[in-house]
């Protein structure tokens, strides 16, 4: 585990099931999710686009470290809820951050949830199949 004695900002992320713990430090753009590497932890290329999305919007890139611990959830939700922590942490180091942040839609939790299954269907909306006789 890679642990660090430079002060850093925190964010908490959430998207679906998924609960990103998020922490960026000033550094050289290094990524580290649940103890390994970016392209290890994610193959897709569109994931990796997503978490570096509040850099690209705040014109950041490569100016801050990424430790996050992240669990819950497939690999889309995680990917959203580590650029929410990721926005969130951007916040705190610096506030003018913002109004950049808020446009992109960084910083609003995104309250798409599955929806409970209900006695009487066989899903949350799906009905027995109906036979006329």
């Amino acid at each position: 585990m890679y642990t660090s004695a430079k002060p850093y900002f925190y964010g908490t992320g959430r998207r679906k099931k998924s609960v990103a713990r998020v922490r960026i430090m000033p550094g050289t753009g290094v990524i580290n999710i649940n103890g390994q590497d970016i392209d290890e932890y994610f193959g897709l290329e569109t994931l990796k686009l997503i978490i570096n999305q509040p850099f690209t919007v705040t014109d950041t890139m490569g100016k801050f470290d990424i430790i996050c611990r992240v669990n819950g959830g497939g690999f889309s939700g995680q990917a959203g809820a580590i650029r929410h922590g990721v926005a969130k942490a951007l916040l705190l180091a610096d506030a003018a951050y913002r109004p950049a942040l808020k446009k992109a839609g960084l910083l609003t939790r995104d309250p798409r949830m599955k929806e409970r299954k209900k006695y009487g269907l066989k899903g949350a909306r799906r009905a027995p199949q109906f036979s006329k006789r």
